[in-house]
């Protein structure tokens, strides 16, 4: 026996999520979602970095106060992380990510299984 509140959580779970950008959106919709979209991805970069930062420090008193240089370590490989986060936030790695999702979107229009 199925209830209202059942049958409204059913409906839920089939809708998309709330950031899915709906089939008849304008063009100002959608410049608006690519907007908040590439705000979103800058946004955690500048967190990374913000994180990257904080945690290396810590690393470097630790390294310090034991005579020791370990902490170059960590420090060069996240490094390397954050360096190849931010060249696909800041050199266009959405134009990928958008060739992808086209992709599997048309994988599931000829087989919807």
């Amino acid at each position: 026996m199925r209830t209202q509140a059942t049958e409204t959580v059913l409906i839920q779970l089939k809708e998309p999520p709330m950031s899915a950008l709906p089939v008849h959106a304008t063009p100002e919709d959608r410049r608006e979602h690519m907007a908040r979209r590439r705000a979103g991805a800058k946004m955690g970069w500048f967190i990374h970095a913000l994180v990257y930062v904080c945690v290396n420090a810590g690393l470097a008193v630790l390294a310090w106060q034991g005579g020791r240089s370990w902490n170059l370590y960590p420090l060069a490989g996240w490094g390397l992380g954050l360096a190849i986060h931010g060249l696909a936030v800041w050199l266009g790695g959405s134009g990928l990510y958008e060739r992808l999702l086209q992709s599997e979107r048309d994988k599931l229009r000829s087989d919807p299984r």
